[in-house]
């Protein structure tokens, strides 16, 4: 192989998407910001295999109750990439180490269908990855690429039980779209704690990504309250139980505020505040 061809192959397993999802965990859930609220982490996160170690922060995390079952959402933070460089996994794997600014998440949280006493809420998190980390640097895939996930979520008492399964959509050179699922419980322990564990797994990812190969993890994390919901610890850490050895985990700050009208919690069922509504808000030009 040529010298020039070398290097382009080098860089392309570099190129590592980062690992956004539901902090701390890898499974999302299907219920929005409130409307009128407002949602803030500021986090470190790690993925790694043999192939790569792909440590991620400082990273932000925006989240806005935009209307009634609608939350806009975005992600923008820096990274590394630290290959190997071991042959055993050539040539996956190969190439100098980098940092700095990797691709930018933004999403829509929809729910469809609300949450009752016997009926789970379900809702999707579609989410678009937009190339502003550096392609020849191995921070970015180089093309914007989606997140195509629905989820279902159901309370009981001081339980939760969410997940879902989704679709990555990548086209680029050595890179995979892939199938991808997960299930959480959690129950929340005094007025301190919440505390949960989930199976998450996901098909192989391509060479240019540190997961050559389906895996499937167990991941164990939490919340520690620190104002109750205003200020959070979030936390988690897991490791691959079948397929390649993976390791992931998570630490952030949360922060949450908002402004319910008139003092009150607004209700979701109210049409003038909707989707509807503020489809026609804008056909009226206001």
């Amino acid at each position: 192989m040529r010298k020039g061809h070398t290097c382009i192959c080098a860089l392309l397993f570099l190129a590592a998407p980062p690992a956004w999802a539901g902090p701390p965990f890898q499974t999302d859930d299907p219920e929005p910001v409130d409307f009128r609220h407002y949602e803030f982490y500021q986090f470190g996160q790690l993925s790694s295999t043999p192939v790569e170690t792909d440590p991620t922060g400082p990273a932000l995390e925006f989240n806005w109750g935009v209307v009634p079952n609608v939350q806009l959402h975005a992600i923008f933070g820096w990274g590394e990439v630290i290959p190997s460089n071991n042959p055993v996994y050539a040539p996956a794997g190969v190439g100098p180490s980098a940092y700095g600014l990797v691709d930018t998440e933004l999403g829509a949280k929809i729910r469809f269908i609300k949450q009752t006493k016997k009926r789970p809420e379900i809702g999707s998190f579609t989410m678009l990855e937009l190339p502003t980390g550096s392609y020849t640097k191995g921070l970015g895939v180089g093309r914007v690429w989606y997140r195509l996930p629905v989820w279902v979520q159901k309370d009981w008492g001081e339980w939760t039980t969410y997940g879902g399964a989704g679709y990555t959509l990548i086209h680029q050179t050595q890179y995979s779209s892939f199938p991808y699922a997960g299930w959480l419980l959690q129950r929340n322990i005094g007025k301190k704690w919440t505390l949960g564990g989930e199976v998450f797994s996901h098909a192989h990812e391509g060479l240019a990504a540190p997961q050559t190969q389906a895996s499937t993890l167990v991941d164990l994390g939490g919340y520690y309250y620190i104002k109750n919901p205003g200020l959070q610890i979030l936390f988690a850490y897991g490791h691959s139980v079948f397929g390649q050895t993976e390791n992931y985990a998570y630490l952030g700050l949360y922060q949450t505020w908002g402004k319910d009208k008139g003092g009150a919690k607004d209700s979701d069922d109210k049409g003038d505040n909707g989707v509807h509504g503020l489809l026609s808000r804008m056909l009226a030009g206001r």
